[in-house]
């Protein structure tokens, strides 16, 4: 093995709405994360690589931590991003602004000694006090918490550069650990219901897209046309009827904008084909969340 080459898996953390999402997308220059400036937009935990030469960065994406625990999908996904931590070379804690608070400094605290951790202040494009970012800085670097502390803005592509080449340095000597095209480890048949669960979530108002899951049950080819029948599953009756709209209008247009989306990301033509079903109180339900694709084991 070539001591110059090296890899390792990196962890992107932080509280809901932070931009991780954006982060990842932007670092490999290519959509693999759905994005909403509403919370909960991730769920999932999944890997984005990105391979430069000798080095390889395996990402892995989770949803943000939530202050509550009330709901059976929030714990889930607070498990997720706790266990995200462990195992990894470099965790990346992303705040929102100058966010900082003592359910940070918990979590923080909890991450291995052995594991690096950068604090990454993003959307600093959007400080109102700009003055206010280097006493910021200055007053959690003699916490002695993170190796480093560095500023972006993943939306702006500003630091987002210079935040990869200090992952490079702090990677291990290793060999690449997936083929250096591959840009994720999740399938076709997830990123389409990814995408049209933002549709959903970019269309509605801010109480249903936490209701909302989103099923593929058919993904095949055939003649060169990739045909997709998903079911999107609410939790109430009128929820039902929100997300369909009058006449069907909302529905159609959620699934005009993921047709396209998807067309363009799989590089086919696209046929797809949307229900809506009821499935009550499933995101409170933890012995339903298996059934909507929410792996309890992560």
């Amino acid at each position: 093995m070539d001591l110059k080459t090296k890899s390792g898996y990196v962890s992107i953390v932080g509280k809901t709405n932070a931009g991780k999402s954006t982060l990842l997308n932007n670092i490999l220059g290519q959509k693999i994360a759905i994005t909403s400036r509403k919370p909960q937009t991730t769920r999932h935990r999944f890997l984005g690589i990105r391979t430069d030469n000798e080095f390889q960065i395996i990402f892995v994406d989770t949803p943000g931590f939530h202050s509550g625990q009330k709901r059976a999908l929030n714990r889930y996904m607070n498990k997720v991003a706790s266990n995200a931590m462990r195992g990894v070379d470099i965790v990346l804690y992303v705040l929102d602004k100058l966010n900082w608070t003592e359910e940070d400094l918990s979590r923080v605290n909890s991450i291995s000694d052995e594991t690096s951790v950068i604090l990454v202040i993003n959307k600093v494009d959007k400080l109102e006090e700009k003055n206010s970012l280097l006493p910021f800085i200055k007053e959690l670097s003699e916490k002695d918490l993170f190796s480093h502390i560095i500023p972006i803005s993943a939306l702006k592509n500003l630091g987002v550069e210079d935040l990869v080449k200090l992952i490079h340095e702090k990677l291990p000597i290793g060999g690449h650990l997936y083929p250096e095209d591959q840009v994720t480890d999740i399938s076709e048949r997830f990123l389409a219901s990814e995408i049209i669960r933002e549709n959903c979530i970019n269309r509605l108002g801010d109480e249903l897209p936490y209701r909302i899951s989103v099923s593929i049950e058919r993904f095949s080819e055939v003649k060169g046309i990739i045909h997709i029948d998903s079911v999107i599953f609410v939790e109430k009756q009128s929820q039902k009827g929100m997300l369909i709209g009058q006449s069907g209008s909302m529905l159609k247009s959620i699934g005009t904008a993921s047709r396209k989306e998807l067309e363009k990301l799989l590089e086919s033509k696209v046929m797809l084909k949307t229900w809506v079903k009821v499935k009550s109180g499933w995101s409170d339900n933890e012995s339903l969340l298996p059934s909507m694709g929410y792996d309890l084991d992560k």
